[in-house]
């Protein structure tokens, strides 16, 4: 299930984790170094790079595409906000309610290092390893 998510991630909407890898990187120019300390340094300047470039308004239709692709349908139509979507400080997760339990999508745009104290660092930029996807 999880391989067949993320083959209709690859095929259909290679162009939108491609664009999210883009809004990544410019959070991360936002910064004074190549690390940031301050998590509203990742969380709010990511949400409105997502909001201006259309994405976040596109991830409902993602989250239900992914769960069709994984065999399942949706009890409610997902809204670009919480619960279907959340803005964390490694990425946009992606999150539906589906029979049996719960079909996670994460893109993992950042790493959080601790190493004394806690990072965000700019995390892969490869669309294959930046896209999570569980059932749990």
């Amino acid at each position: 299930m999880e391989r067949a998510v993320r083959e209709f991630l690859r095929s259909e909407h290679e162009g939108t984790v491609s664009a999210l890898l883009r809004c990544a990187d410019t959070v991360a120019e936002g910064w004074a170094d190549d690390s940031t300390t301050d998590r509203s340094a990742v969380v709010g300047p990511l949400r409105r790079e997502l909001h201006e470039s259309g994405l976040l308004a596109r991830f409902p239709d993602v989250l239900a595409g992914a769960a069709g692709a994984a065999g399942f349908s949706l009890r409610a139509t997902p809204v670009p906000a919480p619960p279907y979507v959340a803005v964390t400080s490694r990425g946009p997760v992606l999150r539906a309610t589906v029979s049996g339990g719960r079909l996670v999508v994460s893109f993992r745009l950042f790493d959080v290092v601790r190493d004394g104290g806690v990072r965000y660092v700019r995390g892969t930029s490869d669309a294959r390893t930046a896209v999570s996807v569980e059932y749990r």
